[in-house]
């Protein structure tokens, strides 16, 4: 059973995980307008957040 604490620690997760990939995002064009290299931690970070939305955003096998 779920309470409305589950949904709103869901939705926190969700908007946590988008700005992660948003902020990546910007900070890597930012950089190689500037003329630097992307640090691999930034694009560690930006591709962790991917993967996890898309495992919380995916539908579940079980609820077909």
């Amino acid at each position: 059973m779920k309470t409305q604490k589950d949904i709103w620690i869901y939705r926190l997760v969700v908007i946590v995980l988008g700005l992660t990939v948003i902020a990546s995002v910007i900070d890597t064009i930012a950089l190689t307008l500037t003329g630097l290299s992307t640090p691999e931690l930034l694009v560690a970070l930006g591709s962790a957040a991917i993967g996890g939305l898309a495992g919380l955003l995916a539908p579940s096998p079980t609820n077909r």
